[in-house]
């Protein structure tokens, strides 16, 4: 069958309303609100089972696994639309530079140890696999549907593969799992050995954070209305923008691409550029205070729910099944990467509240960031860490270098191979976590012992 203009509306009016249920049945079914399944998630899987690899009963186009990037780039293009000038690199990095320092190392040592040890296991274990794929595993763990999309499609193109992103969405679908399930096993593990210094047990999250529905008098605005209706509707506006940026950078890669074929660039990173520049014009027209960095977030999270939904939706179990075992020891790896970064690297390193820093690290890093915001609220409900803060001041930097990560490391891994990458990528990471040892210190303290700040914040 053709793709037409109504297949694409039919394939979302689908994943709408797979959403729609899988949000009533989170509403309604303990075991969900339990591990804080997100209803995205929920509507991929019904979208796999109810689609032509099983049940055959929605009429996907055969286009949805292409929907994943395609939204990833929309949503890096309203990524620094509405955002305000922060304070200087240096600046932030004398308030949270420990937080940077490990943040960041925590990125680069997913994707170094991916590469270097991920990527010996794959060519020692599974000689007729490609080396490659053990970038995929990071790329979906770290940055979810969103980098893998990224990071396959780039994969693709340097290596005349079909089947990048598939695997990138498995591992990234696999990563949300290990990030709810696993961070929670960790946080009772933590809680037993009083290392949490917040919260005497793991405790359920506020109604609404378990069932998806927020009661009268506890819903938050979306954003303001920076233009009048009768003129524009604000978030017509505000789509308009985040659009604008997103063909900016298409047409920008089409056209660099005639000159520069063997060159790949990533298109969300160039939305992302776009973004930055559209911004930078508003900022010296009557409209630089027009755009609302709240209302640009709602049209960021609303892309991600599709993303993810088709992102999961879009997973063909004959790719699965083809690299089953590399993917399930890639996963393993992963995870152990994660919980070394929690229990050794975070807990030596942060200056104080180091499990509720470093459970955060972990949902980020199997997950994304909704994940490990959903495992600090369990144990700092009231956010009194100043892990989301810190964390916000030190991604002002950290956002810089992501963009040179998904750009480069793809390009690097095939030119001079995933283990001399990983090793590079691994060295920037110890290099970064020696920085923080030396000007923020090694905290001795033992897993339950207060340390320097808590008991004032603790008597708060």
């Amino acid at each position: 069958m053709d793709y037409t203009h109504m297949s694409f509306l039919y394939d979302f009016a689908f994943m709408s309303l797979l959403l729609i249920i899988a949000q009533f049945l989170r509403s309604n079914i303990k075991f969900l609100q339990m591990f804080y399944i997100p209803a995205s998630v929920l509507a991929g899987i019904f979208g796999l089972l109810l689609g032509p690899q099983f049940l055959n009963i929605i009429p996907w186009s055969g286009r949805i696994g292409s929907y994943a990037y395609m939204l990833v780039c929309v949503l890096f293009g309203g990524l620094f639309l509405g955002k305000k000038s922060g304070a200087g690199a240096k600046k932030t990095f004398k308030q949270v530079g420990d937080s940077f320092c490990v943040n960041m190392g925590a990125e680069f040592f997913c994707f170094g140890i991916a590469m270097l040890i991920g990527g010996a296991l794959v060519m020692l274990l599974f000689p007729e696999v490609f080396i490659e794929i053990s970038l995929l595993m990071p790329s979906g763990y770290l940055g979810g549907h969103g980098y893998a999309s990224t990071i396959g499609t780039a994969l693709n193109n340097l290596l005349g593969r079909e089947d990048g992103v598939v695997i990138g969405q498995t591992f990234a679908t696999i990563g949300l799992l290990t990030g709810l399930f696993g961070g929670i096993a960790c946080i009772n593990y933590a809680t037993r050995k009083g290392a949490t210094r917040l919260v005497d047990k793991a405790e359920s999250l506020p109604e609404d954070c378990r069932t998806g529905i927020v009661p009268p008098g506890k819903r938050a605005s979306m954003g303001e209305e920076t233009i009048n209706p009768m003129s524009m509707d604000p978030l017509a506006w505000h789509l308009a923008l985040t659009l604008i940026a997103t063909l900016a950078g298409y047409l920008f890669y089409d056209w660099y691409k005639q000159y520069l074929p063997s060159i790949e660039l990533p298109v969300m990173c160039l939305t992302m550029i776009f973004g930055v520049i559209i911004q930078t014009i508003l900022n010296h027209t009557p409209f630089r205070d027009s755009v609302d960095e709240h209302v640009e977030g709602r049209i960021g999270s609303m892309v991600t729910d599709y993303l993810v939904g088709f992102g999961v939706a879009s997973i063909s179990i004959t790719v699965v099944m083809e690299f089953a075992a590399p993917i399930l020891l890639l996963c393993l790896l992963g995870t152990l990467t994660s919980l070394v970064l929690v229990f050794v690297v975070g807990r030596k390193l942060f200056h104080n509240f180091w499990f509720e820093r470093s459970i955060f690290v972990f949902g980020w890093t199997t997950g994304v960031v909704a994940i490990g915001v959903t495992l600090l609220r369990i144990v700092d409900p009231e956010a009194k860490s100043g892990t989301l803060s810190d964390y916000g001041y030190a991604y002002t930097l950290q956002s810089v270098v992501e963009v040179f990560i998904i750009a480069l490391t793809p390009i690097l891994a095939v030119s001079m191979g995933c283990i001399a990458t990983g090793l590079i990528e691994t060295a920037i990471a110890l290099a970064l976590f020696l920085v923080s040892a030396v000007l923020f210190g090694i905290r001795k303290e033992k897993m339950n012992e207060l340390r320097p700040g808590e008991a004032e914040v603790l008597k708060q």
